[in-house]
């Protein structure tokens, strides 16, 4: 009986050692305060979008490296998204977007946001646009540390 109990405690301790390498700690996965960080700059975006404009948000909002992915057409840098939203010769415009998503590398300086959103505006002839779909956000922390897109 004794060697049982002996057996018995060894494989406890096994499995308790075992289930402890195997568990990561919690200080180890994507922080809540860096995920909420970049909720809270998706509504600042979102927010400036609806009252400022949707060029100027993007531009605000976008790293000096950022990429858009517009018409499967690369847009790259800040001065190639001004000169896009230039050209465009919409009235009425409105961008409304709400992540649904948000996750953030163990490392801390990258996260992502994925969404539904839905456009609508006015064009050149009169024609009423409104489109809806998914949209995907990279976004990479700056030496300052506030959180601008690298990738929309």
């Amino acid at each position: 009986m004794g060697k049982m109990k002996r057996f018995t405690k060894w494989l406890f301790l096994i499995c308790i050692a075992l289930y402890s390498c195997n568990s990561e700690p919690s200080c180890e996965g994507p922080s809540e305060k860096l995920k909420n960080e970049i909720i809270q700059t998706e509504v600042n975006f979102a927010k400036m979008a609806k009252e400022e404009g949707v060029a100027q948000a993007f531009l605000a909002f976008a790293a000096d490296d950022a990429v858009l992915n517009r018409n499967d057409k690369l847009v790259k840098g800040k001065e190639a998204i001004q000169a896009y939203f230039a050209k465009q010769r919409l009235e009425d415009v409105n961008l409304s977007w709400t992540p649904d998503f948000v996750d953030v590398a163990k490392s801390g300086d990258l996260g992502y946001t994925y969404g539904h959103y839905r456009f609508s505006a006015i064009d050149t002839m009169g024609k009423n646009i409104e489109i809806e779909g998914v949209f995907h956000t990279v976004w990479k922390k700056q030496p300052d540390g506030d959180w601008r897109f690298v990738w929309d």
